[in-house]
This record gives C-alpha cells, sequence and structure tokens, in this order.
C-alpha cells in the first residue's frame, strides 16, 4: 500500500481536570472577570460604531487599560486572545449568518473561559508532580494527569464550569504516528434507533455492526426534570425588579443540575470517543453520510432525538482521527441516496422517502433490505472501491481484522465499563 513515511506536525488537545487552591480559584476569577468585561467592552463599542458608521472598527485591550488600571493585574495574552475571538467571531457571522450567529455579550452564571499561549516558557508542566504554571501566578496548579503527551506546548485553555469545576485544555504541536495500514474499509449510517450501523471488510469477508443509541440524556431525564423542579422552587426575586440574590440553596441545587447536565456530556463524549477510536483502527478507508444536520432539526418531533445523538461530533471525530493516524476518510455526496439505491443492483426505491419505511425489497434483484444496513451497505461499496485504488492491487485473500474490537471495548477500558453497558450485537451476511 502506497503511504506515506512522513507524517507532518498535528495539533492535538488534552483535556484534565485542575484542582486550584482558593487562592489560585481567586486569580483564576480575576482573569475570567476581566476576560468577559474586555469582550463585552469591544462587542458594545463595535456594535455602535457600526449602527452609526456601518463600520466596525480594530479596537485592542490595551486602550482600556489606562482608565481600567486592574486590567495589568492579569495575563495580557487572554485579554489579546478575547479580542483575536471576537473578530473571529465577527468574521464567521458575516461570511455565514445562517450557520454563525452574531456575537453575543458574556454573562457570569455560564462557562468562564480564557485563552493563553505559551511564549518563553511561561507555561510549565510537571508530570512527576503533577502540576500546571500558568503566567502570572507564582504557584503551579495541581492537575490529574491520566496521560501524558509529547510535543511542544501551542496554547492552554482554562475553563470553569457551572457545575464549580475547573479543566485546562493543552495544545500541542505532537507528531503522531500512523498506524499500520490495514485493508479494510466501512460504510457508516447513523440513526436515533441504532446510533450507528457500520457495514465493514475487505471484500472477501463481509458484517454488519448495529450499535445501539446509549441515550444517556433519555436515561437521566426524570432526575433532571426532578431537580430543575426543585431549582425552580428556590429563592428568586419574586417581584419585576426585584435585586434580591439568589439564595444558597438555589446556588446549590443549580450546581447539582449542572453537574447532571456535565455528567451526561462526558458519557457521551466518552462513548464517540471510545466508538471512533474502534472504527479509525479497523479501517483504512472509512465512508460516512454527509448530513444536514440543521435541517433535519427543523423537524420538531425529531429535533430533540437528533441532538442527543451527536451525529456531526461523531461524523468530526472520524475526520480528525483520520487525519491524525493515517486514514482515509469519505463523505458521501450529500444528494446520493444511499438509502434509496439498492446496494446490490442499484435500483432507485423513491417510496424510501418516508421514515416510517424501515424495510423494503427490491422489485429489480428481490433483496430484502433493512433501511439502515442498506445505506451502510451502499457506503462499503463506495470505500471499498476507494480501498482497491489505493492499494493499487487486488486484496488478498484474508480478513484484516479478526474479531471487532467494538465487542471487546470493555475488556480494552476496564475503567469505563458502566458506559459501555450497550453492546453491538453483530450479524454477518454474505453476498
Amino acid at each position: 500500500m502506497n503511504m506515506k513515511e512522513d507524517r507532518p506536525m498535528h495539533l492535538k488537545a488534552y483535556r484534565y481536570r485542575i484542582y486550584p487552591n482558593k487562592q489560585q480559584e481567586g486569580y483564576l476569577s480575576k482573569v475570567f472577570g476581566c476576560v468577559r468585561f474586555v469582550w463585552n467592552k469591544m462587542l458594545d463599542e463595535k456594535m455602535n460604531a457600526r449602527n452609526e458608521t456601518g463600520h466596525i472598527p480594530q479596537i485592542t485591550p490595551a486602550q482600556y487599560k489606562e482608565e481600567y488600571p486592574w486590567l495589568y493585574e492579569v495575563d495580557s495574552l487572554a485579554l489579546s486572545n478575547a479580542q483575536l475571538h471576537l473578530e473571529k467571531a465577527f468574521r464567521n457571522h458575516f461570511s455565514n449568518p445562517k450557520r454563525f450567529e452574531k456575537p453575543s455579550f458574556k454573562k457570569k452564571r455560564y462557562e468562564q473561559s480564557f485563552t493563553t499561549n505559551s511564549v518563553n516558557g511561561n507555561i510549565k508542566i510537571d508530570f512527576d508532580e503533577g502540576t500546571i504554571k500558568i503566567p502570572k501566578l507564582d504557584m503551579p496548579i495541581k492537575v490529574k494527569f491520566h496521560r501524558k503527551f509529547e510535543g511542544h506546548v501551542k496554547s492552554i485553555i482554562v475553563r470553569k464550569k457551572p457545575s464549580g469545576r475547573y479543566y485546562v485544555s493543552i495544545l500541542v504541536h505532537e507528531n503522531i504516528e500512523p498506524l499500520k495500514p490495514v485493508y479494510s474499509a466501512c460504510g457508516i449510517d447513523v440513526g436515533i434507533k441504532d446510533f450507528t450501523t457500520i457495514t465493514q471488510g475487505n471484500g472477501i469477508d463481509k458484517k454488519r455492526l448495529h450499535i445501539p443509541n446509549p441515550k444517556y440524556l433519555e436515561k437521566t431525564e426524570k432526575m433532571l426534570k426532578k431537580l430543575q423542579r426543585q431549582l425552580d422552587r428556590k429563592a428568586h426575586p419574586r417581584r419585576k425588579g426585584d435585586k434580591t440574590k439568589k439564595s444558597k440553596n438555589y446556588i446549590k441545587y443549580a450546581k447539582r443540575v449542572a453537574k447532571l447536565h456535565e455528567r451526561i456530556t462526558d458519557q457521551r463524549m466518552d462513548f464517540l470517543h471510545k466508538l471512533s477510536y474502534v472504527v479509525i483502527h479497523e479501517n483504512q478507508v472509512i465512508v460516512a453520510e454527509d448530513l444536514n444536520v440543521e435541517g433535519m432539526l427543523k423537524n420538531h418531533h425529531l429535533a430533540k432525538a437528533i441532538s442527543s445523538v451527536s451525529w456531526s461530533k461523531f461524523i468530526d471525530m472520524l475526520k480528525y482521527k483520520a487525519d491524525w493516524y493515517g486514514r482515509e476518510f469519505i463523505k458521501e455526496d450529500r444528494f446520493f441516496a444511499s438509502t434509496q439505491n439498492c446496494s446490490i443492483c442499484g435500483y432507485k426505491n423513491p417510496l424510501l422517502k418516508d421514515l416510517s419505511v424501515r424495510e423494503w425489497t427490491c422489485p429489480v434483484c428481490g433483496t430484502h433490505h433493512d433501511r439502515d444496513e442498506n445505506s451502510s451497505d451502499n457506503g462499503y461499496e463506495i470505500g471499498l472501491t476507494h480501498l482497491k485504488q489505493l492499494v493499487g492491487q487486488e486484496l488478498p485473500e484474508f480478513t484484516p481484522v479478526e474479531k471487532s474490537s467494538v465487542d471487546d471495548r470493555a475488556a480494552m477500558h476496564p475503567k469505563s465499563t458502566s458506559s459501555l453497558k450497550q453492546e453491538a450485537t453483530t450479524s454477518t451476511s454474505g453476498r
């Protein structure tokens, strides 16, 4: 197989939980506040200038430091990055207003964050001591390093979640070794009942994997509703315009709701990372649908279920991990009717525009199809054709993967077995 021997450097982010002490929490809170202030101040001036003159001026945080000297107390790079992020938000909005909303003002009650760059060793990481040193903070912060990395640190993002937990995301410039080539391709069809249906093989042996939807949100929805009802009963400003502070009970239950939301997000991300890891390691060519998720979300009956399964995030993971590890990722043409076309003879069934039709029989070749399996089979055929071109010769007569790692995820990650109770059911089908 003609593969590149020298892989370029890649940017890879590692997220760790950090445990600042009271003094460090005070400094981080100050940085969060200054970054939020600068963002809101620049946004307000830009919007006013646009309304008056039709043009958006370029504003830097430096011009505020004379009037607000307390801005000198925090990392200047964090303030500069706030400016860059705001300018990027405006560019995105003007280039594609349907996808990107115009920048909005930041609020203290939401997630707080700031970004700073690695310059002249101002960020120091000690894996042995389990600490990270950030600019303008004398004492290093304790970090729980669940894994190490090698490479040059480019920047870090420090975040405080609404739950009160702190995290640091470290962006590293590193050389990622490509995986050993495998003679296997796969087609992926995503859904709601089954999160995904995967058809993979080498042209000789083919198998299908049905990965059930873990439904993390649905499983905790009852508890979430209960906590939100309890939160609503806590002290609120009772009259319009009342500036009464929220009670301690309100803050307590708000954190409990935020922690539950954070847990759901972590479970979902854990599931997506592990599944995408297996797909990338077992296949040389990965073919996935090009879904119009924004259009599908307009269906109010399915919007909640579609948002919960995170199709777009899964496809994005496959794409960047394929780039990291030397795999080929292909998106089907959005107008290619992978569900409607018979994977055996190519007949197009016009009746399958109705989502309620889950199975059908091809009137030309007589093959009985499951809707999702047929779609993944069509993707698999595209991947197999591309794999043959990549190899440049006929595939050898052996199965590249003796046993699917999807069925062994619990064994691979013994500490996370609770998130892997939904096992893939495998059904083998020959041509």
